[in-house]
């Protein structure tokens, strides 16, 4: 038995410079395993609570001793002397300890700091690396990356509603591969975006956030980008949304607050997709409608999910019992997966075991206020899920996930498995 000796925590800065938890748990015998929370702009409502101060003295409110106080004096007494090897029981004890249905009373972000510490000290215990000790053997499956290359709503200060535009270099021959052609398009846009006069900053995620006239321009470009990187637009590499619907939505509608105010309904967002389907090579679509907008979700699913894929963020929030329900529906045929949406490895597990058990696909994702944990890297190996989101390939907190992933490929060797999930476009 690995048993818990200590359960430590810290307030440390995430990459938009708020405050975020960080926790150490060592073992009996020195082994130990640190970890460090992200936290999300465009967020679920019905996600679990991220604790804050709400202190204004300190950060603005956004402080997070509390969820730090609960780490060191609530959770690291009660889990002293378990089995840090058992991940479930660990789990079930936090969600209990806890008591609340949306972790509330201690914070998710105290309760995932010490989840994922405890996988970490586990696989130091037993001396693998974390992508084996969570997945066994058989871990062997390297994701296609989705990566953010230009941003909008929450993420940038420009005129696109929308949030993610990205670049899926699916029909690379190994994942080492597909992180060169990722890059060599992301280089691409950047010079075409400087040779039209438009800015090169970037977002929270490492994108380009240029002014743009409308999404399609923003389109346009990735395809022109693809082109310049001498790759094929649909082929070797396509294109994923992400519409973040959910900070649109208004009463029974949708509006571009962003580009002039204009509102639509759910069936002109879904024809909207329609038409962008049938002009450019997009192979996934992330919440194309808001959390709350079930019904307009079954249409979308109707119209598209038979050609796209379609997931689910807001609308599921990796929970199992959400999910369910939308797989009852037939809402979405995928589904996006953050593990500070639920709080804990286990729970996480749950929501992709439901998933696959659906036929829905797992997108393992990052958020927009990162760290250089590189955690959900080995999580998506482990899980076999084929596909993460993890921004663009610019900026450490992003770069740690890609860099990660590439030493799993070159351990793995020729044992690394790689499959494209996306038929050409």
């Amino acid at each position: 038995m690995a048993a818990i000796e200590t359960v430590s925590g810290r307030e440390i800065l995430d990459s938009r410079g708020f405050p975020t938890v960080e926790a150490t748990v060592t073992l009996a015998g020195g082994a130990h395993g640190t970890a460090a929370v992200p936290s999300g702009a465009s967020t679920g409502q019905r996600e679990a609570v991220e604790l804050r101060d709400r202190d204004a003295k300190r950060y603005g409110g956004k402080g997070v001793l509390r969820a730090v106080a609960n780490v060191c004096d609530v959770i690291g007494p009660a889990l002293a002397g378990r089995d840090a090897g058992d991940q479930a029981a660990i789990d079930a004890a936090l969600v209990a300890l806890d008591g609340t249905d949306n972790k509330a009373r201690l914070g998710a972000n105290a309760l995932l700091a010490v989840s994922l510490a405890v996988a970490r000290a586990s696989a130091a215990a037993r001396r693998e690396p974390l992508y084996r000790a969570l997945g066994g053997d058989g871990a062997r499956l390297l994701p296609v990356p989705l990566m953010n290359v230009i941003n909008g709503g929450r993420h940038a200060p420009n005129p696109l509603d929308f949030q993610e535009f990205m670049i899926v270099p699916h029909g690379a021959s190994s994942f080492p591969e597909a992180i060169r052609q990722g890059v060599e398009v992301y280089h691409a846009l950047r010079a075409l975006l400087d040779g039209r006069g438009l800015s090169t900053a970037v977002g929270d995620e490492g994108g380009f956030a240029p002014s743009l006239r409308s999404h399609e321009e923003a389109l346009d470009l990735l395809v022109e980008a693809i082109e310049h990187a001498g790759l094929a637009p649909g082929r070797t590499c396509s294109l994923a949304l992400d519409a973040a619907a959910s900070e649109l939505a208004d009463g029974d509608g949708y509006v571009f607050r962003k580009s002039g105010g204009m509102r639509r309904s759910a069936d002109d967002l879904i024809g909207l997709y329609e038409r962008w389907c049938a002009a450019y090579p997009i192979v996934s679509i992330e919440d194309g409608l808001g959390e709350d907008d079930w019904a307009g979700w079954r249409r979308l699913t109707a119209t598209l999910g038979a050609r796209v894929q379609l997931v689910g963020d807001d609308v599921f929030v990796t929970n199992e019992r959400l999910l369910s329900r939308g797989i009852a529906e037939g809402v979405g045929n995928a589904i996006l997966i953050k593990l500070n949406q639920i709080g804990t490895v286990s729970e996480t597990r749950a929501a992709m075991s439901r998933a696959a058990a659906g036929g829905y696909r797992s997108v393992v994702s990052h958020r927009s206020g990162e760290t250089e944990d590189a955690f959900i890297a080995d999580f998506a190996v482990a899980t076999a899920a084929g596909q993460i989101k993890t921004g663009a390939p610019c900026r450490s907190e992003r770069t740690a996930k890609y860099n990660r992933l590439l030493g799993i490929a070159q351990e793995l060797g020729a044992a690394a498995r790689w499959a494209n999930p996306f038929r050409p476009v």
